[in-house]
């Protein structure tokens, strides 16, 4: 299966990836479902790539996806760079726990300082 459905029809679901990637960009961390956090991974991971080229097609690609120009600008000013030496991996997933409503799985995306 080539991405998660997450029980939605392709706009909303595109709507709350785009929510949620920008979100988790804009504070470095984020606690969502373990389902969420697959989907938004790898969609975050192309952001900061995009940051890393940095010429003005990748900023306005990244435009075009997030869904706030100050979130942007801090990708290709602030995270971008420091992710420079890594050739990928710049998310972990931490295990959370249920969630106590529903029982749902629960984890903690954050970005990778080292």
């Amino acid at each position: 299966m080539p991405y998660q459905k997450l029980s939605r029809k392709s706009g909303p679901r595109r709507a709350l990836l785009r929510g949620l990637v920008t979100s988790f960009l804009r504070t470095g961390k984020i606690e969502t479902t373990a389902a969420r956090a697959a989907a938004i991974r790898s969609l975050s991971e192309k952001m900061i790539t995009l940051g890393k080229k940095g010429d003005l097609h990748a900023r306005r690609q990244a435009l075009a996806f997030l869904l706030d120009e100050d979130v942007v600008t801090n990708l290709f000013e602030k995270i971008a760079p420091k992710m420079e030496g890594r050739e990928g991996g710049y998310t972990r997933i931490i295990q959370k726990g249920p969630r106590r409503g529903d029982g749902a799985p629960m984890v903690i995306l954050e970005l990778v300082t080292e």
